[in-house]
């Protein structure tokens, strides 16, 4: 069993993102002070600030990690309206305690309002990275040469005429690639809030699969679960409540899959958090999802047998207790980060790692 620990990040304002890199030992946060900070697990499990720098002019909202095949590198967006590259340099020392330095490769420079969200594209699309905008546009970027991060061409540009939130790839590889988009657009006549669109090799454009016609609240978050052997996508909605779509294709024989269509359907919708949901984190094998909200819980969903989503742990980060799962081997689980925007001035950053046990409980308090 394993118990929460706290980060002391004094940040100095809102922290409005925390991320983990691929394997769970390095952490980003990012705040309204403007700055970056990394953060580094030591071999005695506690977290060592590795890094700290001025990333931004305006407030710093997203926060995210390349695979590392392409090296350590971040990206992160502002309010200032550009979108930031970073990459480290290699360091000499192997002091656990040591600082290590981050360079600013390309500033994406190319919106006219807030960067509000900021995603790489899964490994086997290559470095590619996609940022929104609160003036509705999907811009989405490639490296030419992984070796040299300070060249990016702009490859393709999105209108999607609502106000931009969030975004999120489809990791699956059986499917061409595929972004679903969130807007916090608050007109009334604005519709559905979830945009998802799917890449055509054929005509090299993106063409927008489907409008969700829930939520119609605004929606922070979104998150696609990988895809392991599953013959649908599970897509997250995070917004006044938590919804969760299942995308199933519809094959037709003379269709490709570039014009492959999909049933998609609302399999579960849940107002436990009973304020805004703000953040989604599926596990490494998608069979768990955590989403955090205003009530400032950490909430853990799984699916039963009969496909039926039941929140199966609440997380209490302010009340010290012991945090536990069941049912899952230790390889179906991984670390999962999540924040509101909730967080204080200075405030500490909790995270959690959930461990298997024997009994079939949840939490313990």
């Amino acid at each position: 069993m394993s118990t929460p620990k706290s980060i002391k990040t004094d940040h100095e304002d809102l922290i409005h993102d925390v991320a983990f890199d691929f394997y769970g030992e390095r952490l980003a946060t990012c705040s309204s002070d403007q700055s970056v900070k990394i953060w580094d697990k030591t071999e005695d499990g506690l977290w060592h600030q590795s890094a700290c720098w001025k990333a931004h002019t305006g407030s710093v909202w997203r926060v995210a990690w390349a695979h590392p095949d392409f090296g350590q590198v971040i990206a992160t967006c502002s309010f200032d309206r550009a979108a930031g590259i970073w990459e480290e340099l290699p360091s000499e020392s192997r002091d656990d305690t040591s600082k290590t330095k981050w360079v600013k490769r390309p500033n994406l420079v190319d919106s006219r309002s807030s960067v509000t969200d900021v995603k790489f594209a899964p490994k086997h699309l290559g470095l590619q990275l996609a940022t929104c905008t609160s003036d509705g546009m999907v811009r989405i970027y490639q490296a030419p040469d992984v070796m040299n991060l300070s060249h990016w061409s702009l490859d393709y540009e999105i209108n999607c005429k609502l106000s931009c939130s969030c975004l999120s790839w489809n990791p699956s590889r059986l499917c061409p690639p595929m972004i679903a988009v969130g807007s916090d657009d608050a007109s009334p006549t604005a519709g559905g809030k979830v945009s998802v669109y799917q890449y055509n090799d054929q005509q090299r454009s993106w063409n927008k699969l489907q409008t969700l016609s829930v939520p119609t609240d605004s929606v922070h978050d979104l998150a696609f679960s990988p895809n392991f052997g599953r013959s649908y996508h599970l897509l997250a909605v995070a917004s006044k409540d938590l919804h969760i779509f299942q995308m199933t294709p519809i094959k037709h024989e003379s269709h490709s899959d570039y014009n492959t269509t999909y049933e998609i359907c609302l399999i579960g919708q849940f107002d436990d958090h009973e304020h805004q949901v703000w953040r989604l984190s599926w596990n490494v094998t998608g069979t768990i999802l955590a989403s955090s909200g205003d009530d400032g819980k950490v909430r853990l969903w799984k699916a039963n047998y009969l496909r039926n989503w039941k929140c199966i742990s609440v997380l209490v980060g302010d009340i010290p207790q012991t945090i536990c799962e069941f049912g899952q081997s230790k390889s179906d689980l991984s670390p999962i980060a999540t924040s509101s925007l909730s967080a204080g001035p200075g405030s500490n950053k909790r995270y959690y790692r959930v461990v298997p046990v024997g009994n079939s409980g949840g939490a313990t308090t």
